[in-house]
């Protein structure tokens, strides 16, 4: 039987649409169809529509800081990873990669989840039925808290092997998938934001932030805690810049891809969630599946069936683009020792780093069948707002000489130069707003645990103490520090 061939480099066949298609691919996703729900029923109320925008605004200054990296850094891989290892050196990048490999196998998770609830109210509408004991994770959320059942959401597992198959095949097809996908479900959103608007009852926007029940619970640090579980929705800035090793002209083509991916989700993010709690009470919107109830009120069985089926190609894009961004991360951590070298090769065939996709696609699928969707959407927080951070440091220390030259896009505001580093307006509100995000997460995080709800901080804190243990020996310029052989 003969051997593959394989490479050890990516190659670069993305152009601008296909970085914007991708861009709106992962980040109109879960945003619209699983966490308005979970936002308004436990959060903000009918103002998660206001945390739709806060969580734009803090997600565009590091936008704007990512666009910057990539042109002056177009031949980093990996995203955030690359860029920490091109500005910090080995030793910082391997925490960066670590905690975004939590971001995107625990985002993927989510979506999974998600999708299988879409789904299962698709299969409805035909009189079919998927069983509880195939679409329930192993830890449940009850209102006591995080219990431990009897269930394994096989569903979920599924889904996530099938998207691995489809992006192994190459990026090429897995673009152009990818790019029918969001063509899909943008024309569904619109067409449910149009009739739904003309649905809408006024009065279950009243009160717009309900007052505090307990903390974190509505009010003001609902609110917050409302961005900080949104911010998730913009993963996709992390997988253009993630594509950028892939993209035919990174310097120009990704800061195209990244602000126009934010400036459409943004709006879309906004009409989507008013129109929703406008549609029906925001205390009964905590379901996997909010926007599919949003269009039962609506009264039209047929596009109810519409809308779940914009909702499948929606999560179907997001989930596609999720396990691309995780696989290329892994591809470029194995490219510098820190992961097995096999995930470092690239099939001459097709160009795909097949090995890394098989790895991710199963450990996505795994946490998927076993965890429940409001855990996962705390987890990945926590991983998106270390990488926000570490982006928007990047940058400072990039333009910090004053001789350093000018990248082909810089981030707009003033700044000033302070000990090597660059003072911008832009990557200090980026850390500014990204700190309060994570602080707001790892506050609720405590209080569950003191609470009883213990499992997402243990949890945490593990994959921490694994991250310790095999980067423990890295140097900051060390070419092969982990041993993964041992």
């Amino acid at each position: 039987m003969p051997v593959p061939q394989v490479s050890s480099s990516l190659e670069r066949r993305l152009g601008p649409l296909s970085l914007l298609m991708m861009g709106i691919g992962s980040v109109v996703g879960a945003g619209i169809y699983v966490l308005p729900g979970l936002a308004a029923a436990e959060y903000a109320g009918p103002a998660v529509s206001l945390a739709f925008v806060l969580a734009a605004v803090s997600c565009g200054f590091t936008g704007l800081c990512y666009a910057e990296l990539a042109a002056a850094v177009p031949a980093a891989m990996g995203g955030a990873y690359g860029y920490a290892r091109q500005v910090f050196g080995l030793k910082a990048a391997w925490w960066v990669g670590w905690m975004l490999m939590l971001e995107y196998a625990l985002a993927g998770s989510a979506i999974a989840v998600g999708l299988t609830g879409y789904l299962g109210g698709f299969l409805e509408g035909f009189g079919l039925h998927l069983p509880d004991s195939l679409t329930r994770s192993w830890i449940d959320r009850t209102a006591q808290g995080f219990v431990v059942g009897a269930h394994l959401n096989i569903v979920a597992f599924l889904l996530v092997a099938l998207f691995g198959i489809v992006l192994s095949r190459g990026v090429t097809q897995a673009a152009w998938a990818n790019a029918l996908l969001v063509m899909l479900k943008l024309g569904v959103l619109l067409l449910f934001v149009g009739v739904g608007v003309t649905h809408i009852d006024p009065a279950l926007w009243h009160p717009f932030l309900p007052p505090a029940e307990s903390p974190f619970h509505f009010g003001w640090l609902g609110l917050l805690r409302a961005v900080a579980v949104v911010s998730f929705a913009y993963l996709g800035f992390d997988s253009i810049s993630i594509a950028a090793s892939e993209a035919r002209n990174p310097a120009r083509d990704v800061p195209f891809g990244l602000l126009g991916a934010l400036a459409v989700s943004a709006v879309l993010y906004v009409a989507v969630s008013l129109v929703m709690t406008g549609l029906v009470p925001y205390r009964a919107l905590d379901v996997a599946n909010p926007i599919s109830l949003a269009v039962k009120a609506l009264g039209y069985p047929a596009f109810s069936l519409i809308l779940q089926f914009g909702a499948l190609m929606g999560l179907g894009s997001v989930l596609l683009v999720s396990l691309y961004g995780q696989s290329r991360i892994c591809f470029a951590m194995a490219s510098d020792g820190l992961m097995p070298a096999r995930m470092g090769q690239v099939s001459a065939r097709n160009g795909a780093p097949v090995a890394s996709v098989i790895i991710i696609a199963s450990s996505t699928a795994l946490a998927a069948a076993l965890l429940p969707i409001a855990m996962l959407a705390d987890l990945v927080s926590v991983g998106t707002m270390i990488g926000f951070i570490a982006i928007a440091f990047a940058v400072m220390k990039q333009r910090g000489p004053s001789s350093a030259p000018a990248a082909r896009f810089r981030a707009p505001g003033p700044g000033w130069h302070v000990k090597g580093l660059w003072l911008g307006l832009v990557p200090m509100f980026a850390i500014f707003t990204s700190m309060i995000n994570l602080a707001t997460v790892t506050s609720d995080l405590v209080v569950q645990f003191r609470h009883g709800q213990w499992t997402p901080l243990v949890f945490l804190l593990l994959y921490i103490g694994v991250g310790w243990f095999f980067g423990r020996g890295i140097k900051a310029e060390s070419s092969r520090a982990v041993d993964f052989a041992s």
